[in-house]
């Protein structure tokens, strides 16, 4: 594929004479006649490297070098420069041009310049790559899913990692909310600053100001010395502000006025602090249901520059025996006990439940379970909510119960219609069945159950 060089000459006759030896050269030349135009085109159009005159009227080269450096690193800049500016054009290498040539032009010389440059460029390019899947690979280590949703979600935060947009994470209690505030954090260039991470809702109105934005010795009764506090903490990091629908909504009004004027005033003091910080927020509902009356839409606004949804677990089954295998690993290996896997029982049972809890309930329900298994295979597991022990679609483990794998089908606990615990009950003998192709002892050694009654519930589906 010809390459594109863009050529910034404010003499025409120079810029045509550059252009027309491109072309011969196989080249696609673009041209500019001021660094104003150069500028438009590099965002307009793939430039694949750039000719650059020293002097020109409205913005020189120097600008437009900086310019370049700043946002197009990839893209080399050759200066182009009178005899009487070699200076110049040496101080423009310092501040990042590939190289520079002095006119009369020696084509032959430049073309040499171009060759290598953008041989440079696409090894830069083949760096910056491998640069960017090392990274990815080890922000996105602790966040196991292979579902299409979480792959939207990097894609998501990679796009956002090297701005300042204040960050909204949505998604229900137990998503690991945190988790992905900490990965965008870590990712960022803010990632040599803090992370601090605030529980907006144990935050109660009267602690509010002491605890955001500190106070001074001596400022009240109690204040016995001085305190940063969370935002200036937060200095040249990131703030996470955990459940922020539930803060009071007298105190959002302050955090607005912290979040527009980048700025706190500690308690006790007239001076204020000037601050540097990025904002990443994480609620559980939508926030829109709740304006105007629990709270503020102008901080809504701020806050949501960027949002990102979390699934829940139920919407990304597919990932559950990944990451209840991975909990596992974790548990065996901090505990120094035998490596346990997973049998298919056990994983059925997880993928028909409905994990209220999300991935926080899962790794809860994985540890008590290794705790309790006597061998080197999970055969089942338990599900607790409370005092009430649930299963797929909600339903009981219970020892002496009759239904698939000891499980039993409440309607009364479930909420939901008689046919549809048949229904949950049906694809559970199903998955089982045409798990062991079809064979029907191997299914109920599966499932827990008799042959008798596997053969039962077989004809009672009409399961061929």
């Amino acid at each position: 594929m010809k390459k594109k060089i863009l050529v910034v000459d404010d003499h025409e006759h120079i810029r045509k004479l550059v252009a027309y030896q491109l072309e011969k050269s196989g080249y696609i030349p673009i041209e500019a006649e001021n660094g104003l135009v150069a500028m438009e085109k590099v965002q307009t159009t793939h430039i694949d490297a750039m000719l650059l005159d020293y002097n020109m009227p409205e913005m020189d080269g120097g600008q437009v070098l900086d310019e370049m450096s700043r946002h197009y690193p990839l893209i080399p800049v050759v200066m182009i420069t009178a005899n009487s500016d070699i200076e110049s054009a040496v101080k423009a290498i310092k501040s990042g041009a590939y190289d520079y040539i002095t006119k009369p032009i020696d084509f032959d010389r430049l073309f040499t310049i171009i060759r290598n440059a953008l041989d440079l460029r696409s090894l830069k390019s083949d760096l910056h790559k491998l640069k960017g899947e090392l990274r990815d690979s080890e922000l996105f280590t602790n966040i196991i899913g292979e579902h299409e949703t979480m792959d939207n979600i990097f894609h998501l935060v990679n796009k956002v990692l090297n701005t300042d947009l204040n960050v909204m994470i949505i998604g229900e209690s137990g998503t690991g909310k945190e988790l992905l505030a900490r990965a965008i954090h870590n990712g960022s260039n803010r990632q040599r600053g803090p992370f601090v991470a605030v529980n907006s809702a144990a935050i109660t109105p009267e602690l509010a100001d002491s605890l955001l934005f500190g106070h001074k010795r001596g400022s009240f009764t109690g204040a016995n010395e001085d305190r940063i506090g969370y935002f200036e903490q937060a200095n040249g990091g990131t703030i996470f502000l955990d459940e922020i629908g539930d803060m009071d909504i007298e105190l959002q009004a302050r955090v607005l006025r912290v979040l527009e004027e980048r700025a706190v005033r500690r308690i006790g003091e007239k001076e204020e602090r000037i601050l540097d910080f990025r904002v990443i927020s994480a609620t559980n509902r939508q926030l829109v249901d709740y304006i105007p009356d629990r709270f503020r839409k102008d901080l809504y606004f701020r806050l949501e520059e960027y949002p990102i949804y979390l699934p829940s677990l139920r919407e990304r089954k597919e990932d559950i025996p990944l990451l209840a295998q991975h909990f596992l690993n974790e548990f065996c290996e901090t505990n120094n006990i035998r490596p346990i896997t997973l049998s298919p029982k056990a994983k059925l049972q997880m993928e028909n439940y409905e994990w209220p809890g999300n991935i926080r309930e899962l790794r809860n329900v994985i540890r008590r379970a290794a705790i309790r298994s006597q061998g080197d295979r999970l055969e089942e597991v338990q599900f607790s909510l409370g005092n009430e022990q649930l299963s797929a679609g909600r339903p009981a483990v219970s020892s002496g119960s009759v239904g698939t794998g000891g499980v039993v089908y409440r309607s009364a606990s479930t909420g939901l219609e008689p046919g549809s615990m048949k229904d949950l009950e049906k694809k559970a003998i199903e998955d089982a069945y045409y798990s062991s192709d079809r064979n029907a002892t191997d299914a109920a050694r599966l499932l827990g159950i008799s042959r008798a009654t596997i053969y039962r519930k077989l004809k009672q589906f009409n399961i061929e």
